[in-house]
């Protein structure tokens, strides 16, 4: 069984129909990319898994689970944590309370526990602390874990919502143009920490990218939307070959 499987999924607005029965399957472990024009519906489709936007139609099992038009805090508990286009952190937070923000998914404390921080108070925080500070390790940012997220430059700024992404323990990943805004340089390293997460954490990743070499380097299939339907979907060399996928997304 797939760990995301998604029929007919749809959503209008004003008339318009921005997503129209879109269908993908990913398996557990997969490293999978929804790709295509400006406009095409893909961040739609990002904010219709994560209940951000609840659908006309459609279905969103994940793991066996119906999550559909649930809300954004249960589909998080449920296992789908995301990264955004445009950076979103608490700046004016530290590295590692911005990671911390992350493990209240699975660390809990009695309300008059943490207003007169009793004992159970300092022990969850205490376990939060380290765990934190583990997943900082894994995306090499300890030494910063008391620096203000606002002031990480760039490429560690999306690592850091990475590692906040991670800390809800997701089952699938949801990484939204992680390579904007990056050097070719850049871009490597972070191809680089995508394939890890995904090895370290045995994770499952969809993510959007215009960054072709990204998605031909690390995606093992591709969804190709484009005005809100699937256009192709596939193999990744066989979505990125389709004479279709080449005269609408790549403009040849």
């Amino acid at each position: 069984m797939a760990l995301l499987e998604v029929k007919n999924l749809g959503i209008s607005f004003g008339g318009l129909r921005a997503v129209n029965g879109f269908d993908i399957s990913i398996e557990k472990g997969q490293l999978y990319g929804l790709i295509g024009p400006n406009g095409a519906g893909k961040t739609t489709v990002f904010n219709l898994l994560t209940g951000v936007y609840k659908p006309d139609t459609g279905s969103v099992v994940l793991d066996g689970q119906d999550i559909t038009g649930k809300k954004t805090i249960d589909i998080s508990k449920a296992g789908i944590a995301r990264t955004f286009q445009n950076i979103r952190l608490f700046k004016d937070m530290s590295v590692l309370d911005n990671v911390k923000a992350g493990l209240h998914n699975s660390h809990t404390y009695p309300v008059l526990s943490g207003i007169f921080h009793l004992p159970s108070y300092h022990k969850v925080e205490k376990e939060m602390d380290e765990r934190a500070m583990e997943l900082l390790h894994v995306f090499e940012l300890d030494s910063e874990a008391g620096t203000l997220a606002a002031n990480l430059p760039y490429g560690k700024q999306r690592k850091l919502e990475i590692a906040r992404a991670m800390a809800t323990n997701p089952k699938l990943l949801l990484l939204d143009e992680p390579a904007a805004g990056m050097n070719p340089n850049e871009t490597q390293a972070l191809m680089d920490m995508i394939r890890f997460v995904r090895d370290h954490f045995d994770m499952t990743i969809l993510l959007i990218e215009h960054d072709m070499k990204l998605v031909s380097g690390i995606c093992e299939a591709l969804s190709v939307l484009n005005f809100g339907e699937i256009l192709a979907q596939g193999r990744t060399s066989d979505v990125l070959n389709n004479p279709q996928v080449i005269t609408a997304y790549l403009g040849e």
